[in-house]
């Protein structure tokens, strides 16, 4: 039996990374967390982190800002997992820096876990939100790092709750706004699913210096579909509004950011079908096809927790 990769995970406290950490221990991989000084103050943070060290994780002091303390983490692993936060994506170039010094890392996995950047086709409304990601990735492929790009879309605790509506935080009950003509499908992937995936890929040479993407046959849907499942789920139609392209990109422009990132999003998955337009064996690997026995929430399995 081959050894496990001893892995890093960078963002264990928040809600993707606690995921990635307990997929880790659970996989066999030595598991090593990096923990900021001011995680130890917040009780939620620490209730994870007790909890993790209890598992087997390793708790590291350190942070992406103190090069010191990244190079002597990194450099007792084989794998750099990080899951900050996608707005602080820029955060993760000390870290290039340090890997590229080390030389002994393996596989490097950034903090995307979201929409393919090199895909997207509203780059000049998102106020940066992917080419920040874009710019991290011609960073990792210009130092020679070796690394797996998770694209997972969208984790369906965003937009799917409320069926896409703007402002709403629980699915529609009398009537429903559908964008565009309603049938660009977008994907949407569980964040305990998108932990999985991404661990599987660790030791998983088929998927080194790949975009692994993530559509599984039960999340792809259009808002025409969704809205069709959540009406039977109910056992009632919806009166349906639609929105032209047009007028979702004039409210766009016209609501301050951040205020229509929300529009912008909807925008991206269920006009332009930025999850869906290309073939992933033209970008990248599947990871329905790799990894065929992982099972996974699907989107009407999600829907049936909200009726």
């Amino acid at each position: 039996m081959e050894e496990k990769s001893k892995v890093l995970i960078i963002g264990a406290t928040g809600r993707l990374g606690y995921h990635l950490a307990i997929f880790s221990l659970q996989n066999g991989h030595p598991t090593f967390i990096l923990i900021r000084e001011s995680s130890l103050s917040d009780p939620e943070k620490v209730q994870k982190l007790n909890f993790l060290s209890t598992a087997g994780a390793i708790p590291l002091k350190g942070s992406l800002e103190d090069e010191k303390s990244l190079m002597e983490a990194v450099k007792l692993v084989d794998v750099v997992i990080c899951s900050i936060p996608s707005k602080q994506a820029l955060d993760q170039k000390l870290l290039i820096k340090v890997i590229k010094e080390s030389g002994c890392i393996k596989k490097f996995i950034p903090s995307e876990f979201g929409v393919d950047p090199d895909k997207i086709q509203i780059s000049d409304l998102d106020h940066e939100f992917y080419s920040r990601k874009a710019e991290i990735r011609r960073l990792i492929e210009a130092e020679g790092i070796p690394y797996t790009y998770i694209c997972c879309n969208l984790l369906t605790s965003y937009l799917l709750p409320w069926l896409a509506q703007p402002g709403l935080k629980t699915p529609p009950r009398d009537r429903v706004t559908v964008f565009g003509d309603g049938n660009a499908k977008a994907v949407f992937v569980k964040d305990v699913d998108v932990a999985a995936y991404t661990i599987s890929a660790i030791d998983d040479p088929r998927t080194l210096n790949k975009a692994l993407y993530l559509r599984p046959p039960g999340n792809v849907y259009s808002l025409n579909e969704l809205v069709t499942i959540w009406e039977n789920k109910i056992n009632k139609k919806l009166e349906k509004i639609y929105v032209p392209e047009e007028e979702l990109l004039k409210k766009i422009k016209e609501t301050p950011y951040p205020g229509n990132m929300e529009m912008i999003f909807i925008y991206s998955a269920f006009v332009k079908g930025d999850h869906t337009y290309f073939d992933i064996k033209s970008s990248g690997v599947d990871g329905s096809e790799l990894y065929p026995d992982l099972k996974y929430t699907t989107v009407s399995e999600h829907l049936d927790t909200l009726v």
